[in-house]
């Protein structure tokens, strides 16, 4: 029994240790070597955002509760600007038109990091527009006409980043996200 025992504390010992390589376990362990630098905070939250295919679009309903959805969008362009296709009869809109401020938030797969954009959105029905912001695949969802369809534009103008790839933590005390201001 006694041997079973230490065993046992063998390979918690060796699973403990083998896990500071895990960024998801070494959050605390960080240094924000590129926290500091607005390119470096930037580039990783583009390279995030490549990756992740869905994200939560938050907003205000009237009563500026947030409201959370889960969006299909188009990567960022060169200004961070986000764009998304709905339903122009969708409560998101409305809440849209009533408050700009928004949310959006993408979580990396694995616990790997997340990027948080706030700012503001806006309700656009522009046909060249809905033809350039168009994903085949929405076909399923506009099964009549594309007569539904409308878009959102997301322009951030706050950017906040945990990526444990790129060594960007939070702070070891407050635990303050490497953020920056985009406008």
């Amino acid at each position: 029994m006694k041997s079973l025992k230490n065993l046992l504390h063998v390979i918690t010992l060796l699973l403990f240790l083998s896990n500071f390589n895990n960024p998801a376990v070494s959050l605390a362990q960080g240094t924000q070597n590129n926290a500091n630098n607005p390119d470096s905070l930037l580039q990783a939250a583009r390279e995030m955002i490549s990756g992740i295919r869905f994200c939560a679009l938050i907003t205000l309903d009237e009563e500026e509760h947030p409201q959370a959805r889960t969006m299909d969008p188009f990567l960022p362009d060169s200004n961070m600007v986000i764009w998304f296709g709905t339903n122009i009869n969708s409560r998101k809109v409305q809440e849209i038109k009533n408050n700009s401020k928004a949310t959006v938030y993408y979580q990396a797969e694995n616990g790997a990091g997340y990027v948080v954009l706030k700012g503001n959105a806006y309700w656009v029905d522009d046909p060249q527009l809905k033809s350039k912001y168009w994903k085949s695949e929405w076909e399923a969802f506009y099964p009549e006409s594309r007569e539904n369809y409308t878009l959102i534009k997301f322009v951030p103008f706050h950017l906040e980043i945990v990526d444990y790839k790129h060594n960007l933590v939070g702070d070891s005390i407050t635990w303050e996200a490497p953020n920056l201001e985009l406008r």
